[in-house]
């Protein structure tokens, strides 16, 4: 028989991180399928420590996955905290570290130090390579939300955790004046579907490209909009979509860029005209000012409206979470599959290291 691993949610350590990878309600399933589950105490989750008591699942204190068994699975979503630096565990998160991006260098050291596994969300997917479980919708639609929002002179700052309902009501005050050309580019994909859905309820009938139109990029129509969402994750190096000399264009009319993807850092970034992100306490960031371009790229999006992303999120991943200790045993399952990347990238690393000793 397959050993049944030992799940155990932890923490995030990020202050404005309000999502949860497993809902209470699935929780209640995996505790109900044998499966043992730890909760950590994390008060600014939006599900409180109370409703995964009483699903079943054992409570512990904040950040007590560092002594937790070897064989412990922990799954959390963003960053690690600094400390310990050799990681001993398997982590289920969004590891952000196999494009080159800032960071992903050292957090693949960590667990090289300590003989621990990256199984990456991102690289969970089905044999097609589609994602299994993704937040990209949310992502999306609160994306194209805020940049509405900023357009019509109303985004507040800092921003603050909603719901649908009431971001939708925001979305619906507009006045007559307040037209503008929308571009969604990713418009078939999940996070794209968000976008445009976003759009529409603010009343816009926003402009759709996909693959056909970006592999013939035209630049003049792209910044002959207003307002412009990026839901292109690209996975190789390609052309850029805005180059600094696209803002410096003097037949521009582009003044808000939502960038949901934010691949700052990584070489395959697809908008190469800013090098940091924008956060919750200072959302949109000025980059030209005649006429006006302002960004907002904030990498944890999905969090600003946290129930119906971690629903969602929770929903998708549950049966990959029921079938993890078979999968993990299984070369052809998706968890063998985000462990095969995990080795491939620290063999990689550990080459170059080497070769760059060489004379």
């Amino acid at each position: 028989m397959t050993d049944v691993p030992h799940l155990w949610m932890r923490h995030e350590t990020r202050a404005t991180e309000r999502r949860a990878p497993i809902a209470p309600e699935d929780a209640r399933r995996i505790v109900a399928a044998g499966i043992p589950l730890t909760v950590e105490n994390s008060p600014q989750r939006v599900f409180p420590l109370s409703d995964y008591v009483a699903a079943g699942c054992r409570p512990a204190e904040t950040d007590a996955w560092t002594g937790a068994p070897r064989d412990t699975v922990v799954i959390g979503l963003k960053e690690l905290p600094a400390e310990p630096g050799e990681l001993i565990h398997r982590h289920i998160m969004f590891g952000h570290a196999y494009k080159g991006q800032p960071g992903g260098a050292r957090l693949l050291d960590r667990f090289g130090a300590g003989g621990g596994t990256l199984l990456d969300l991102e690289e969970l997917t089905d044999a097609q390579g589609r994602r299994l479980a993704a937040f990209g919708y949310w992502a999306g639609y609160i994306g194209a939300a805020l940049a509405v929002l900023h357009t019509r002179g109303r985004l507040p700052a800092p921003l603050t955790p909603t719901t649908k309902r009431d971001l939708d009501a925001a979305l619906a005050r507009r006045a007559d004046d307040q037209a503008f050309r929308a571009l969604v580019i990713g418009a078939l994909g999940r996070c794209g579907r968000g976008a445009g859905d976003a759009l529409a309820a603010a009343g816009a009938d926003p402009t759709r490209w996909d693959l056909p139109e970006t592999r013939q990029l035209d630049r003049e129509a792209l910044i002959g909009h207003d307002l412009l969402v990026n839901a292109v994750l690209s996975t190789v190096p390609t052309t850029p979509f805005l180059t600094p000399r696209d803002l410096d264009d003097p037949h521009r009319r582009l003044t808000t860029v939502c960038d949901v993807t934010c691949d700052v850092g990584s070489e395959c970034n697809v908008l190469p005209i800013y090098d940091t992100v924008t956060d919750w306490e200072h959302p949109v960031r000025r980059l030209r000012g005649a006429p006006p371009l302002d960004l907002i790229a904030i990498d944890n999006l999905p969090s600003l409206l946290p129930e119906e992303a971690s629903t969602d999120f929770s929903a998708a991943l549950l049966p990959q979470l029921l079938g993890l200790g078979a999968g993990l045993a299984d070369p052809a399952s998706p968890w063998s599959r985000c462990a095969d990347r995990f080795h491939a990238a620290r063999g990689a690393a550990a080459a170059r290291s080497t070769g760059a000793g060489r004379d």
